[in-house]
């Protein structure tokens, strides 16, 4: 591990090294996924060195809007971290990568698999080796191996093929792509704890391990309750829009100024909202006394909930509603949601110079993460990196005239 270099932000004030201090990754992925896993471990402290093929990762592209030519899709998952693009293509370029793993704690890449061990830098036979410590984390789409195994996967094509697709809109729309990359999120939620996991038990064995993550196993992971009720009743899931499949009433409603959300988990829960909204009456009947009862009268249910509602101020109400212990809130915008009183109060927007993004939702006592550094420009620390990994002046200038480090990016 590195040793930490105290960090500031804002207007100077001081950052905790982080949990995480310490601790460095080598990072070889691109898009999503990986990055956004990075970007987790490296709010935390942890010294991040991202390696860029000589075109760059693409989602620099993927815009506008843009900032300095690269994407805010590049700019949302890449802050904390330090840019080198090198071409490892070459056997120099993988010859400075095997250099830079000295003293590394975590690789993370997720090139096809086969690829590394094809460029001589497979775990089982060189790296585990070399590095016996090192946690190698490889992300794909599908795994190594299996009727799929090896196959390009991307968020949404997993979507759906595990099934999410065909759990989200109703019947009128089909099935939908989920509106955020809900896969990538959390593929990379899940290799970053897979590798804190391989972290603590280094502690006790000594020894790194290879951490095998995919694009389906994660998505597939997601299915809850949907899966649940398969394997219990074998019927298929079918979407419901929202209402959810399990509870009633738990769905999105309209008043007179928005919609609204009720979330009524229980029944104690029903009969305070039935209360509170002088529906007394509602608890008691033999179609709504419990959640399967209501879950079979379900439409019947909003028909009543949307007729007491549709005279309410819904942003009111639903203050109201929180307050008196019932879960609600009004249907807002992203816009709204960014600028809204809470988001500011829990820190969730995080601004350094003209860097702004949503902050971490990790809230450490001691050891508190946030916004470091913004988000690198292509091979903006090449030289320092390598020479931070004890490259010559004069080596880094041969590495950069046979292109092997890439101060431009191709095309």
């Amino acid at each position: 591990m590195t040793d930490a270099v105290p960090m500031t932000q804002g207007k100077g004030l001081a950052l905790s090294p982080g949990a995480l201090a310490g601790l460095k990754v080598i990072d070889l992925t691109r898009v999503l996924g990986g990055p956004y896993c990075t970007m987790i471990l490296s709010d935390h402290g942890a010294e991040v060195v991202k390696i860029e093929p000589p075109q760059g990762d693409e989602v620099r592209d993927w815009g506008p809007p843009f900032v300095e030519g690269s994407a805010s899709y590049f700019i949302g998952v890449n802050r904390n971290k330090q840019s080198l693009a090198l071409d490892l293509g070459k056997p120099e370029g993988r010859d400075v990568l095997m250099r830079l793993l000295e003293g590394a704690d975590v690789l993370i890449e997720n090139y096809k698999p086969g690829a590394m061990e094809k460029w001589g830098m497979g775990y089982a036979d060189v790296l585990s080796k070399r590095f016996p410590k090192l946690v190698h984390c490889r992300v794909s789409g599908f795994g190594p191996d299996g009727p799929l195994g090896a196959l390009p996967g991307y968020d949404a094509v997993i979507q759906a093929m595990v099934g999410l697709m065909s759990i989200n809109g109703n019947e009128t729309t089909g099935p939908l792509r989920m509106g955020t990359p809900i896969v990538d999120l959390a593929t990379g939620l899940y290799s970053a704890i897979a590798i804190l996991m391989a972290l603590q038990e280094r502690t006790k064995s000594g020894q790194g391990q290879f951490l095998d993550m995919s694009l389906h196993d994660c998505g597939m992971a997601l299915l809850h309750p949907q899966a649940a009720n398969y394997f219990l009743n074998d019927k298929r899931p079918k979407a419901t829009g929202n209402p959810h499949p399990n509870i009633s009433p738990y769905s999105k409603y309209r008043t007179k100024t928005c919609e609204i959300f009720l979330a009524v988990g229980n029944d104690p829960t029903f009969r305070k909202v039935c209360k509170f909204l002088s529906l007394d009456s509602l608890p008691d009947d033999p179609r709504f006394k419990t959640n399967g009862d209501r879950l079979t009268h379900r439409d019947t249910l909003t028909e009543i909930l949307e007729a007491r509602l549709a005279a309410e101020d819904g942003h009111a109400l639903c203050d109201l509603l929180l307050k008196a212990g019932v879960p609600a809130g009004p249907v807002m915008h992203v816009d709204e949601a960014m600028n809204a009183p809470h988001t500011a109060h829990r820190q969730m927007v995080t601004e350094l110079g003209s860097y702004r993004g949503l902050g971490t939702p990790i809230k450490m006592s001691r050891t508190p993460g946030g916004t470091r550094a913004a988000p690198p420009r292509f091979n903006e620390h090449g030289e320092e990196i390598l020479a931070r990994h004890g490259f010559t002046a004069e080596e880094v200038d041969a590495l950069k005239a046979k292109g092997i480090v890439v101060a431009v990016r191709r095309t």
